[in-house]
């Protein structure tokens, strides 16, 4: 993981937004969902996994949400760090990555765009199973994640430690769990500054 450890350090340090500012249309879904239900944002903490320089974790945490952003890269927390105090928002952030962070508490919501399809498929069933059992009883996991199409060419920054999910893979690890929200769709990508299309499924599962 060093290798990927040190091109995103690259990459965040030679961009001002490598991901650029606006968050996942994942964040608003999860917003409206938790609004249907009638739950406050400031009664719940959320981790983002994956969360790079914080476009997602400073949104949240600017609705209320106590946010911790997890990620493997220093020079992306940094960012995070930077950035959330620039917004007026306090959060916490954890150095680690997918495949062994610990969490230091339950959390009502896991959160994470673009980043579980660097878990390699034979670890994916126990990363999962460790992000459910760290998530509070009714709580909440919003997932997106890459996948795979013949159509789609691979990305001009996509790396040798990605490996995209299979159509419908996500749900498969959501069976004992109520699955509020689920698409599949084809999105247009600058990132890098470099024009390209990846297709993702987007879940929003509550835990019973």
């Amino acid at each position: 993981m060093a290798g990927q450890e040190n091109k995103y350090d690259q990459r965040y340090t030679e961009s001002d937004c490598y991901w650029g500012t606006k968050p996942s249309v994942l964040c608003d879904r999860l917003l409206k969902v938790l609004a249907g239900l009638e739950l406050k944002p400031s009664d719940l903490s959320m981790i983002d996994l994956g969360c790079g320089e914080g476009r997602n974790t400073i949104y949240m945490a600017r609705r209320g949400i106590t946010v911790t952003g997890l990620d493997l890269s220093p020079a992306g927390l940094q960012k995070t760090k930077l950035f959330a105090e620039r917004a007026g928002v306090e959060i916490k952030t954890i150095e680690a990555s997918l495949f062994d962070c610990v969490f230091e508490r339950d959390y009502d919501i896991v959160f994470s765009t673009g980043t579980v399809h660097y878990i390699p498929e034979d670890s994916r069933e126990r990363c999962f199973e460790y992000f459910k059992s760290k998530t509070a009883r009714h709580g909440f996991h919003a997932i997106s994640t890459l996948v795979e199409k013949p159509f789609i060419e691979k990305a001009p920054d996509s790396e040798e430690q990605v490996t995209l999910f299979e159509s419908g893979e996500l749900m498969s690890y959501y069976k004992d769990w109520e699955i509020i929200y689920t698409i599949e769709t084809i999105f247009d990508c600058n990132s890098g500054g470099v024009p390209h299309r990846h297709a993702v499924n987007r879940l929003i599962a509550r835990k019973p």
